[in-house]
């Protein structure tokens, strides 16, 4: 879990190029010599630290930074039939599983906290209360080997995901996998992942920049003591819910990333930050005299350029159906491509 305790005052962003190249090279090294297991996979090891133990410890934060579907994302769960069967891989706190009550959901995702606060969002931890849709059920999943049976799905969304994998091999291998769950030839694969140009965004990166970053996430200390809080009062009343929800929503507003539409205008409080001379959400206060600083934790992003998510897609085997970009994020529906001949297999 990589996290400081040291609370600078601007937080910007750091190269991971190095270590990705390295995790690269191991990489091929590794294929040569005839394969590792998981456990031993320098790759593995760098996200378990970078990604999977940082989603962990900020779980319930994130969470409540994270409320509002993505228009497009909103737009093409709409446009499946009813009784359509979807999956959400990297499903977060499950924000997405309600839009469309006329499908039937299954959701994944590598945090166990996150997937925990997702069945508390679609009632699923209630027996009387009703779920968010059509949810069956919500697992802890890798997304490099995804449990589900082969092309039983009829579409699949992973979104702000794929871009947490530290090579390239393994987004291709990620979007292989989301490829052979769903159906042939009409299942579809919607996948969002950051873009590299953000050039009139507060974050700045752009084109010719960095593609392999760590990307800081400030843990507050109020938001530490609301979280303490709701592990021990599990009951509050009512209305005291109801203020905390405005509160969290309030905080939230400026840490949006950019995988998550803007909310209204407020005060800054944590959560994500990004390049240096940002003026919103990135810059933490100084430390009361004998007062533990915020913790930092780094994410692992590799941000997409332009075009380059349309590559992936098509060494992992599929056709590309659409493509686009919407504040900040690369899109792209997939498809699987037509089945290669025996005889031309290589």
């Amino acid at each position: 879990m990589a996290a400081s305790s040291a609370t600078p005052s601007a937080l910007p962003s750091s190269s991971a190029a190095d270590a990705v190249a390295k995790l690269a090279a191991a990489s091929v090294t590794e294929v040569t010599a005839g394969g590792s297991s998981q456990a031993d996979d320098p790759a593995e090891a760098y996200e378990r630290e970078h990604v999977h133990g940082v989603y962990e410890a900020i779980a319930p934060h994130f969470s409540a930074t994270r409320y509002k579907p993505w228009p497009a994302v909103a737009s093409f769960l709409h446009a499946q039939p009813p009784g359509a069967l979807g999956l959400d891989v990297g499903c977060g706190n499950g924000k997405y599983l309600g839009v469309n009550t006329d499908v039937f959901m299954l959701a994944s995702d590598r945090s166990p906290s996150l997937i925990r606060l997702a069945r508390e969002r679609c009632g699923l931890t209630r027996p009387d209360a009703p779920a968010a849709g059509a949810v069956s059920d919500l697992l802890v999943a890798d997304g490099l080997s995804l449990p589900f049976r082969e092309r039983a799905a009829d579409f699949a969304i992973c979104v702000a995901v794929i871009h947490h994998l530290s090579t390239r091999q393994r987004r291709q291998d990620a979007i292989r996998q989301l490829l052979r769950c769903v159906d042939a030839p009409r299942g579809k694969v919607l996948v969002y992942v950051w873009a590299l140009e953000q050039g009139t965004s507060r974050r700045g990166w752009d084109q010719g920049g960095e593609q392999d970053l760590l990307v800081p996430w400030v843990l507050k200390a109020q938001h530490q003591h609301q979280q303490q809080q709701q592990q021990q009062q599990p009951k509050k009343k009512k209305e005291k819910k109801s203020r905390q929800r405005q509160q969290d929503t309030t905080s939230a507003a400026k840490d949006q990333a950019p995988d998550e539409p803007a909310a209204p205008a407020a005060p800054a409080d944590g959560g994500d930050v990004g390049g240096q001379g940002e003026g919103e959400g990135e810059k933490a206060s100084a430390e009361p005299s004998g007062q533990a600083a915020d913790p930092v934790f780094q994410r692992y992003y590799h941000l997409y350029r332009q075009g380059e998510l349309e590559e992936d897609v098509l060494a992992a085997g599929g056709v590309v159906v659409e493509s686009g970009y919407e504040r900040d994020n690369w899109w792209v529906v997939a498809a699987n491509g037509p089945a290669t001949p025996p005889g031309q297999q290589q």
